[in-house]
C-alpha cells in the first residue's frame, strides 16, 4: 500500500473556474480518509485528480514517492469505485471482476484465485456466473468493489460509491466497506457528500468547500471541535443551532443574548478570558441539537434556560426531534423523554452550557 500526499494542489476550468485551491494533505499508508463537503465543493475533482482523470493545474501529487502528476492513470496502482458501478452489462460478475487482470495479461489461474478470493469476502461467490441485469443495487455495487480489490493496488479510490442506494443498503455497505479496509489493510480515499457516512468510516475527515480544505481531523475532533462555523454547521445531524446576538458582562459573569432579547444564557467562567474582547460586540452562538436537554421540572433556570415554543414533534424511537422557535429564531432538540411534548405549547430546555460554541461574526472562525 502507500501514502499519497498533495502540495499545493490546483485545479482551474475554463473560465478562470477554481475547482480546488491550494490543497494540501497527507494521507498515510493503510488510512481510510473520507472527503465531505456540499456539492460543488472540489472533492470529487480532487479525487479524479489523484486518479489521473483530472489534468493537475499547479501542485503536485505523490503516490508512494512516485511524483504521478504525469503518470497515465493506468500505471498509477491506483483502483476507483465509481457511484454508477460502470459494469460491462454483457459480462458476468466472474468476467467484470477479471477484465482489469485479463488487459494486463496475468495468468488464468492467478486471474482465478483473486477473482474467487474477492468474491468470498464479499460474499458474491455465487453471483459470479450472473450478469448485470440480474442483481440488484447492492450487489453490483459488490461486484464493483470487487473489481477494485482483484488488482491489489496501492490506493483504493471511491466516488460516491453509495449515493444510488436504499437508505438500509447503504447502511450495511457503509458497515462492509469499513470492514474491508480493516481486513485489506490498504489506503483508501473515499467521496461522500452525506456527512453520516463520513463520520462512522473515516479514520480522518477532509471537510471542503468551494474548493478549499476547511479543516482535516478524526471525527469525533471535528464534532467537539469545529475550526470555524461551516465546519461545526456540516458535521453534526440534525445540524448545529446558530443563534445571532452579542455578549453582555453582568455583575462580573458574561452573558449571551439574542438579537431579540428572547434568550439569555450565562457562558462558563473558564470561557471568560477568551470572550471578554467580545463584550458589547455580535457574536454568533451554536449549540447542537443534542445539548439543548429535557427540563424534567418544567422550570426556568436562570442562565441555562430557556422557553420556546414547539412546532413540529419528530419520534424517533428512542429519541425525539423537536422543532421549536424562540421569538423569531427558528431551533432544533433532540431529546431522551418518554412524554411527547403536544404541537403549539411552550417547553422548557436546558442548556448544555459546557458544550456551547461561539463564532467570530467577521471571520467565522471558532473563538476558544
Amino acid at each position: 500500500m502507500a501514502r499519497v500526499e498533495l502540495k499545493d494542489l490546483c485545479k482551474v476550468y475554463p473560465g478562470n473556474v477554481e475547482a480546488v485551491k491550494n490543497a494540501n494533505l497527507v494521507i498515510n499508508d493503510k488510512e481510510f480518509v473520507v472527503l465531505v463537503g456540499p456539492s460543488g465543493c472540489g472533492k470529487s475533482t480532487t479525487l479524479r485528480m489523484i486518479a489521473g482523470l483530472e489534468e493537475v493545474t499547479s501542485g503536485t501529487i505523490h503516490i508512494g514517492d512516485t511524483l504521478v502528476n504525469d503518470v497515465p492513470p493506468k500505471n498509477r496502482d491506483i483502483a476507483m469505485v465509481f457511484q454508477n458501478y460502470a459494469l460491462y452489462p454483457h459480462m458476468t460478475v466472474y468476467k467484470n471482476m477479471a477484465f482489469g487482470l485479463i488487459l494486463r495479461k496475468y495468468p488464468k489461474k492467478e486471474i482465478a484465485r483473486r477473482v474467487h478470493e474477492a468474491a468470498e469476502i464479499l460474499g458474491i461467490t455465487e453471483l459470479l456466473d450472473r450478469r448485470p441485469k440480474a442483481l440488484s443495487g447492492g450487489q453490483r455495487q459488490r461486484v464493483a468493489v470487487g473489481r477494485a480489490i482483484v488488482r491489489q493496488p496501492k490506493v483504493f479510490l471511491f466516488d460516491e460509491p453509495l449515493s444510488n442506494l436504499d437508505a438500509k443498503l447503504r447502511v450495511q455497505m457503509r458497515a462492509e466497506i469499513s470492514k474491508l479496509h480493516t481486513r485489506l489493510q490498504s489506503t483508501m480515499i473515499y467521496v461522500t457528500h452525506d456527512q453520516v457516512e463520513a463520520m462512522t468510516m473515516g479514520d480522518r475527515i477532509v471537510v471542503m468547500l468551494d474548493g478549499v480544505i476547511q479543516q482535516v481531523a478524526a471525527p469525533l475532533e471535528l464534532y467537539h471541535h469545529p475550526v470555524n462555523r461551516f465546519v461545526a454547521g456540516f458535521i453534526g445531524s440534525p445540524p448545529m443551532n446558530m443563534i445571532e446576538g452579542k455578549l453582555v458582562a453582568d455583575q462580573g459573569a458574561l452573558y449571551f443574548v439574542d438579537n431579540e432579547s428572547c434568550i439569555k444564557l450565562k457562558t462558563p467562567a473558564f470561557r471568560d478570558e477568551t470572550l471578554r474582547p467580545y463584550v458589547d460586540k455580535p457574536i454568533t452562538l451554536g449549540i447542537r441539537p443534542e445539548h439543548l436537554l429535557e427540563n424534567p421540572e418544567q422550570q426556568e433556570k436562570q442562565g441555562i434556560s430557556m422557553k420556546a415554543m414547539v412546532e413540529v414533534v419528530e419520534p424517533m424511537g428512542s429519541e425525539i426531534n423537536l422543532y421549536l422557535t424562540v421569538g423569531g429564531q427558528s431551533l432544533t432538540a433532540r431529546i431522551h423523554t418518554d412524554t411527547q411534548p403536544a404541537v403549539d405549547t411552550a417547553h422548557i430546555l436546558d442548556v448544555d452550557m459546557e458544550a456551547i460554541h461561539f463564532f467570530d461574526v467577521n471571520t467565522e472562525m471558532t473563538i476558544y
